[in-house]
């Protein structure tokens, strides 16, 4: 992960190439945030979007280091190879980890487990409770409006309540690349410099900056399992099923998470290059075709939204 210089900054956008203006768009962002905000934090899961968003960080403030500390929420079920690609970049890197674990509130009996096994909905109230605790005012998400239709309603600055609740009512106007910080004690703004971006977007951004990725996310061959119409890993997490065989497959990950409710899809794209041609002819998104969790109601990631996830 070493960015190549910004181009030179301009206000009119429409001058830069599309992947430019993206880039300046974000970089603008990260600045604005760090001279509104006292205590900002980067959510960091060591997917892709995560990377991204950290990439264009270390360039917003090159030559210096980044000034915010990352956040990653630990569900417990979390993909091996995304853990270790996480722990390289931080040590690479110098920065900055906070690791809010879910399986230490189950272990307290503050969460308890789902029947489906699934822990993403549980992330919810230790990534507040971490929020909270360490007083953090702004806090970057790599949420993209083209993943589902509850993120295409939100700013780019998502003002969060004491309760980091999120009210649609209360968005604000964003005309101009203006954005409003302002916030009452105990409330927090949720900052999507991603916001803009579509997941073909970011597929070019990583070709162009040759961003290293986890092995996930290109095609290879693992040993998996049908359920609700998607290929999921193996795991201690409740799967597979008697009835549910394991067979290995050529499979890549579009999205990762929590590994009980993110599916693998069918794919023979083992380079940069092939996932881009594949991404481009799909009709389907990321989290549309790999993401159970967001199935569970057609309404499901707003009412998580409302409560304070991501």
């Amino acid at each position: 992960m070493n960015p190549r210089p910004i181009g030179t900054m301009t206000d009119d956008l429409s001058a830069l190439g599309h992947l430019d203006a993206l880039e300046s768009e974000s970089v603008h962002i990260f600045r604005e945030v760090a001279g509104e905000f006292e205590r900002p934090v980067i959510l960091f899961s060591g997917g892709k979007d995560s990377i991204v968003m950290l990439h264009l960080a270390l360039k917003a403030f090159a030559p210096a280091a980044v000034p915010f500390a990352l956040l990653h929420v630990d569900t417990g079920h979390n993909f091996p190879e995304v853990l270790d690609y996480r722990d390289r970049v931080v040590a690479e890197r110098g920065l900055r980890l906070h690791i809010a674990s879910v399986q230490e509130y189950i272990d307290r009996g503050l969460l308890r487990e789902r029947p489906d096994g699934t822990r993403n909905p549980l992330q919810t109230v230790p990534l507040t409770e971490r929020i909270r605790t360490e007083r953090f005012d702004a806090v970057f998400g790599g949420g993209r409006r083209d993943e589902e239709k509850a993120r295409a309603k939100e700013r780019v600055f998502s003002l969060r309540d004491e309760f980091s609740q999120w009210d649609p009512r209360r968005q604000r106007p964003e005309l101009w690349q203006l954005y409003n910080g302002r916030h009452a004690p105990g409330e927090h703004v949720r900052v999507f410099p991603l916001s803009n971006w579509t997941e073909l977007d970011v597929w070019q951004y990583i070709a162009r900056e040759k961003i290293d990725l986890p092995a996930i996310y290109y095609a290879h061959e693992r040993p998996v399992f049908r359920r609700a119409g998607m290929w999921l890993t193996a795991g201690d997490w409740g799967g597979p099923a008697e009835d549910e065989p394991v067979e290995t497959r050529l499979i890549r990950y579009r999205t990762v998470g929590d590994m009980s409710c993110t599916g693998a899809v069918d794919s023979d794209a083992t380079t940069i290059e092939k996932v881009i041609a594949e991404i481009a002819a799909s009709r389907l998104t990321e989290r549309g075709a790999t993401r159970a969790d967001d199935k569970l109601s057609e309404a499901a990631m707003e009412d998580r939204k409302r409560e304070g996830y991501f």
